[in-house]
């Protein structure tokens, strides 16, 4: 996972090369320009050059990220309007890599000023005094990020500023405007300021930021303070809070320039490659297995037991991979030997999960009956896209011979494939359910016999027998005697 922007792990030093005090920095052609003008002209030069404009995003490429790239070329504060975990949070803060990865600010600024333009008392008081000796100091990009989750308890003084009462005990005058002591938003100047979840914000504190969007200041109390901003501000908020629980205030919204839905990934290769990016394992999960996550993902969310207002969050499939992955350390610990996860290993998961869905009333009862199907469902559809076409009979026939397999927790890779044998096919059935490239093990061929068994029972070709200690494989015409 990527650690949040502005965490001080992130922050390099700064290059020794760089200018000093302000008239090194004159003499080194610096001219200042806006954040807003800053992303464009990086962003341009992204498109250009064909890089990726917003690494690490998945599934958006043809959708929300062109209307993203529209909305800063014309220089528009945004609002991400999307379900749960769609990944808004994660866009908005990639925008910090648009921004040059160092600009020059007065030494000591609360407010990021820039050496040419000082727009605080305190900046403008240090250039007047020391000129072109004013020392310089360098924020990198990381440094140049603000965020703020929306909760109730949230002050008009976290976001924008209060009366700082150390400073006016040190001697300061109530209307010396080097007493304020600044919020988030001004404390972001010259960078960009995220709200995430907006309509949770008291409608009486969104008020606070109508001038921040539209005359690029802020006012603090009853001083006669005027802070010009350089700022690109983005929201984010999730549709039933927009027109549920909260509300964005009209003057608000129409302050912001653009307005972007997001969505959940379109289609199967992107939900497989959100779970290769973020899943983070403990032990091997087969690609079949990541597959069948993901189509179980797609189920749930199209499922009309499943409250689809709340949505089904890309964290439902990273936490189902995790958990087989889990599932496969255990048995790993238990037996003393590697193993790998196995389809077994999703029905135990499935619990697990019921936590991340919002189930329709008349379902109330019957939650993990419906993962179960589900899970079932995405199984059978991957058998079917990978092995519909391979001939099983090898496989079919030992076991109508009298062979009988056990699976489960405490039955090992070995002993899984010992109780089958050798059989015509294996060697294809593998490389269909994980293709060329995969590196063949005991464990992975267990996984993919246990896979294409657990088919083969799903299209009711053989038969299968739950217990307690797990589970047994046995042929039809022995199920019939």
């Amino acid at each position: 996972m990527a650690t949040r922007p502005g965490s001080a792990a992130l922050t390099p030093p700064a290059p020794a090369h760089l200018p000093g005090t302000l008239g090194e920095l004159r003499a080194s052609g610096y001219h200042p320009r806006s954040v807003k003008a800053e992303l464009r002209a990086n962003l341009l030069a992204r498109l250009s050059s064909g890089a990726p404009t917003f690494p690490g995003i998945v599934g958006f490429d043809d959708t929300v990220l062109p209307q993203v790239e529209r909305a800063i070329l014309a220089g528009h504060d945004m609002v991400l309007l999307g379900e749960r975990g769609q990944g808004k949070t994660r866009l908005i803060r990639s925008l910090v890599n648009l921004l040059d990865e160092w600009v020059p600010m007065v030494a000591g600024s609360e407010v990021h000023d820039d050496p040419m333009e000082p727009v605080s008392a305190y900046a403008q008081r240090r250039v007047s005094e020391l000129g072109d000796e004013l020392p310089i100091a360098w924020i990198h990009r990381s440094e140049r990020y603000g965020e703020k989750l929306a909760t109730p308890d949230t002050s008009v003084g976290d976001l924008i500023g209060d009366i700082d009462p150390v400073k006016v005990a040190e001697g300061r005058t109530l209307g010396d405007p080097e007493t304020v002591h600044f919020g988030l938003v001004p404390r972001t100047n010259r960078g960009i300021f995220a709200v995430n979840e907006l309509p949770d914000l008291a409608e009486r504190i969104q008020v606070s930021l109508l001038n921040v969007l539209e005359e690029r200041d802020i006012q603090v109390r009853g001083y006669t303070l005027r802070l010009p901003l350089d700022l690109l501000v983005v929201a984010s908020a999730n549709p039933e809070d927009y027109t549920n629980r909260g509300r964005i205030i009209t003057p608000l919204k129409d302050r912001f320039g653009a307005e972007i839905t997001t969505h959940y990934p379109l289609d199967l290769d992107s939900e497989i490659n959100l779970i290769d990016q973020e899943a983070q394992l403990v032990a091997p999960v087969p690609a079949h297995m990541v597959e069948t996550v993901a189509r179980f993902t797609q189920e749930v969310r199209e499922s009309p037991a499943v409250d689809q207002r709340s949505g089904v969050s890309a964290r439902f499939a990273v936490a189902c991979t995790e958990a087989l992955a889990g599932a496969a350390l255990r048995r790993s610990a238990l037996l003393g030997e590697p193993s790998t996860a196995r389809v077994g290993d999703l029905y135990g998961v499935v619990p697990t999960l019921r936590g991340k869905v919002e189930f329709d009333v008349a379902e109330e009862g019957r939650e993990l009956e419906v993962l179960a199907h589900l899970a079932r469902r995405s199984i059978m559809a991957t058998f079917r896209a990978h092995l519909g076409g391979i001939d099983l009979t090898g496989l079919i026939d030992q076991l109508d011979s009298g062979a009988t397999i056990e699976s489960g927790d405490l039955v090992s890779s070995a002993a899984l494939l010992a109780s089958i044998g050798a059989f015509p096919g294996l060697a294809r059935m593998v490389q269909a359910c994980e293709g060329d490239t995969a590196d063949i093990t005991p464990e992975l061929t267990a996984a993919c016999v246990e896979f294409a068994l657990e088919g083969l029972w799903l299209s009711r070709r053989i038969s299968k027998d739950d217990s307690e200690l797990g589970v047994r494989y046995t042929g039809t015409q022995r199920e019939e005697e």
